[in-house]
């Protein structure tokens, strides 16, 4: 069990369909007193988590499944949805308490570009950092912090992975205020605080683990171009290789959540690192509001008891003193 399991809320699946992409035809964004188009509200993208994020290499360039394959998506969808009823009736916990589905969209994938719907290849030097990511996931034998990457930490899930479904805790607010766009995340309690105003991101040197975020309205649409990242944090797993590619510090990610319907936006991300990866990707998949979504506290901290727990379990260098302590519990007997 990662340590990320072991240190989340509870949160149960709630069961939605996907939302339409398409806009509603004739209708206008509402505004903020101050004039913005408002946003505001709880997006949570629990619903998401039946829509792989990479296409299955075996579709090739499908953008979307077949009536026959989305049948088959939504029964297997659903089937998974009972488990929290059996787990109930049988008086136990499991997966079925533990994930946060939903409802597969008819697309192949969160990715949308390439046309592959997959992570662009590595450059030579993002598979060289590709083999030195190390994490809870990959690891066996752990004996300091860097044997733990930032999310395994509870530090961050980094971008674009923060705006992305995982198994539970999706949740996802937008708040506003004159100048300001705020953007909570509910896993590793995290706020993007964004700026209208005009300015550039901070120099260079300055970083931050999800780096520095700058917005600006493009007519309904909120446009935000984000830099200055923390090098370090897994983008995603590229082909079959288990190490995920870490971002460097010149990845740049552009975001624009457009608004579509009274209750949906309609949201992209073009990611770009040039340093490990060979070309940009983009990620575009519809929102949906969801007042009633209620977000729990992410309880999962940076030393974490887990976290010693690893090493003092694997770590050689601890190997005499837990050899140690197993012959004194013998003794004790």
């Amino acid at each position: 069990m990662s340590l990320r399991l072991m240190g989340a809320a509870l949160a149960l699946p709630l069961l939605f369909t996907a939302p339409a992409a398409a806009e509603d035809a004739g209708w206008k964004a509402p505004r903020t007193e101050w004039g913005d188009p408002d946003l505001t509200g709880s997006w949570p993208v629990d619903y998401l988590g039946q829509t792989p994020r990479q296409r299955p290499a075996a579709m090739g360039t499908r953008a979307e499944l077949t009536d026959e394959e989305y049948e088959a998506a939504l029964k297997n969808a659903r089937d998974q949805q009972q488990w929290i009823e059996e787990e109930d009736k049988a008086n136990k916990m499991g997966m079925g308490h533990w994930i946060e589905r939903g409802l597969p969209l008819r697309q192949t994938s969160l990715i949308t570009e390439p046309a592959d719907g997959r992570y662009p290849p590595m450059t030579e030097e993002g598979k060289r950092r590709a083999a030195l990511q190390k994490s809870s996931w990959t690891e066996s034998v752990f004996i300091w912090a860097d044997d733990f990457s930032p999310f395994d930490r509870c530090i961050t899930r980094g971008l674009p992975s923060s705006m992305l479904p995982g198994n539970y805790n999706s949740g996802i607010e937008v708040w506003q205020s004159p100048g300001y766009v705020a953007i909570r995340l509910e896993m590793i309690h995290e706020t993007r605080i964004i700026p209208l105003d005009g300015r550039g991101p901070p120099p260079a040197p300055v970083k931050n683990w999800l780096g520095y975020s700058v917005g600006h309205w493009d007519g309904d649409a909120l446009v935000i171009e984000t830099t200055n990242f923390v090098p370090g944090v897994p983008i995603g797993n590229v082909g079959d290789n288990p190490r995920p590619v870490p971002n460097s510090d010149q990845m740049k990610i552009v975001e624009r959540l457009t608004p579509t319907g009274p209750d949906t936006i309609r949201y992209e991300a073009w990611v770009s690192d040039p340093v490990v990866l060979t070309e940009p990707f983009k990620l575009d998949f519809p929102w949906q509001r969801n007042p009633d979504y209620v977000e729990y506290e992410y309880a999962c901290h940076e030393g974490n008891v887990q976290f010693r727990g690893y090493i003092t379990a694997t770590s050689p260098f601890l190997a005499a003193e837990r050899e140690a302590n197993w012959k004194a519990r013998e003794e004790g007997q």
